[in-house]
């Protein structure tokens, strides 16, 4: 699998923070629009097959959420304290202004399809920040309470701890933490890839892997779920969910669906939390059959 190189920048500042946004787009220049959004603790690597594989069809969007991947935490601005901001609300706000900045028309918004944490961020930028879409994907997404794994709730629990964890010690429990969340054994190269950001010497690092969990508060969640039912109401939604996720039990792919009014909830056998990569064939499929069919209906 070839890399995608993220070869833009957006930066935004405001009140509060200072934003800086590694992006950027393939593929068909006058298709259809599509967004993907990477989870937690991942990046945009993790669509990179399917950004190449439907670049001949759409015009691809591909980024690096804020303290992840290649893109900084939104940093505050002076006298608004010194830790980077990746909570749910803030990372909605900062693709809020990436959105905005690529000029979608309103009678033709983007398609989206979104993974993890991307399922808030991307329903929280909809429901308050004004980012319309054509349709929306999601993918064993965070977007009801509770979520989590139980590694992923004990690192919330005690961040002064895991930041002073040995890095060797920290760099055995992240690799095992990223494998967990596949079904099947991911290969080594994929689980390099997952990893680095985290290690020291990448972009985020021990520091930044702590701090993406300890401020993924459930308030966030809680804000916008009880709203779920407009997004049906506006725009054609499909779930999607590793049978085997043990990260989000399958069980929220259901309740999910129907809070969102979602016209299908597609489970696929054999899938993890990871589903890109344990199930690349299905959910290739699933993703092309929904995204043509809802772009011809929005010719």
């Amino acid at each position: 699998m070839s890399s995608i190189t993220l070869d833009r920048v957006f930066t935004h500042a405001d009140a509060t923070h200072e934003t800086s946004i590694c992006w950027t787009t393939l593929g068909l220049e006058t298709g259809p629009s599509l967004i993907f959004f990477h989870g937690t603790p991942w990046s945009s690597f993790c669509w990179t097959a399917y950004a190449q594989s439907l670049a001949s069809r759409f015009r691809i969007y591909l980024f690096d959420l804020p303290g992840y991947g290649k893109s900084p935490g939104r940093t505050p601005s002076t006298g608004h304290g010194t830790e980077p901001d990746v909570t749910f609300a803030g990372l909605a706000a900062a693709f809020a202004h990436l959105y905005h900045s690529w000029g979608f028309s309103s009678t033709k918004p983007p398609h989206v399809v979104a993974h993890d944490i991307g399922g808030i961020v991307s329903l929280r930028a909809h429901l308050l920040h004004g980012c319309a879409y054509a349709s929306l994907c999601l993918v064993d997404v965070v977007a009801l309470r509770p979520f989590g794994s139980a590694f992923y709730q004990l690192v919330g629990r005690n961040s002064a701890v895991f930041n002073a964890v040995p890095a060797a010690i920290y760099e055995g429990m992240l690799d095992a933490y990223i494998k967990g969340a596949a079904y099947k054994p991911l290969p080594t190269k994929i689980a390099e890839a997952l990893a680095a950001p985290w290690l020291a010497g990448g972009n985020q690092g021990q520091a930044g892997f702590v701090r993406q969990i300890t401020q993924a508060d459930e308030r966030y969640v809680t804000e916008v779920e009880e709203r779920y039912a407009e997004v049906g109401a506006v725009m054609p939604v499909k779930v999607i969910w590793g049978k085997e996720d043990t990260w989000i039990p399958v069980e929220q792919a259901v309740r999910l669906g129907k809070a969102l009014q979602a016209r299908e909830v597609a489970i696929i056998d054999g899938a993890g939390h990871l589903i890109m990569f344990d199930q690349p064939e299905q959910l290739a499929t699933e993703l092309t059959l929904w995204l043509i069919q809802e772009a011809v209906d929005n010719v």
